[in-house]
């Protein structure tokens, strides 16, 4: 059986996963935002993010690692996250 390597997307930008790293956009282009889950409480079978991290990053591999962060927040809730990250990574591509 053959494993189809889909990527999901939200609102026309990838969104990948890595344990509890999510990088929303692509590397193409000039910025990316990664969310990142700091703690989630069970409920039923399901981990639920109650608090979560958000950065607005540059994809620019020769600026260092902590320069490349523009904006940063923490939110409570996996959606609202997501939903920030969202905007300022609009706001940022539309403002080349």
């Amino acid at each position: 059986m053959s494993e189809k390597n889909e990527v999901l997307m939200y609102k026309g930008h990838p969104l990948m996963r890595k344990d509890n790293l999510i990088y929303y956009g692509s590397m193409a282009d000039k910025y990316i935002v990664m969310l990142q889950v700091l703690e989630s409480k069970k409920f039923e079978d399901l981990d639920l993010a109650t608090k979560v991290s958000v950065q607005l990053q540059l994809t620019d591999p020769s600026v260092k690692s902590r320069d490349r962060i523009v904006k940063k927040s923490e939110k409570d809730g996996f959606y609202t996250a997501l939903d920030f990250g969202c905007v300022w990574l609009e706001r940022a591509l539309a403002s080349k």
